[in-house]
């Protein structure tokens, strides 16, 4: 849902998960906010806003990734720690296969 007059646009998923976020006005100059009405949320959206009020200015789509991530516990879904991920891809792609086998204790004779 939008309030185009309010700069509001809501968002809703499972139920009792739902934010809303306020656009800045163009010549403003103000950042993007996000709050829910929903208590069980409010602590989720802790990521976003400290995102929010960090240097720099942030696009909708930047903030609505954050707030997906601080959402995830809340939905159901894994943590997902994206530093992590690209250090074990990092890890995977600098082994060797030669490694693989002594590790296995299979011996090259």
């Amino acid at each position: 849902a939008a309030e185009e007059t309010e700069r509001r646009m809501d968002f809703y998923a499972e139920p009792g998960v739902s934010f809303y976020v306020l656009c800045p006005e163009a010549a403003c100059g103000d950042n993007f906010h996000v709050w829910s009405e929903s208590e069980d949320c409010l602590p989720f959206l802790q990521l976003a806003q400290d995102y929010i009020s960090s240097c720099g200015k942030k696009t909708l789509h930047e903030i609505l990734e954050k707030v997906f991530k601080s959402f995830r516990p809340l939905l159901g879904l894994p943590d997902v720690d994206d530093d992590a991920f690209e250090e074990y891809n990092a890890d995977v792609e600098e082994e060797e296969p030669e490694a693989d086998h002594q590790q296995m204790g299979v011996s090259q004779q």
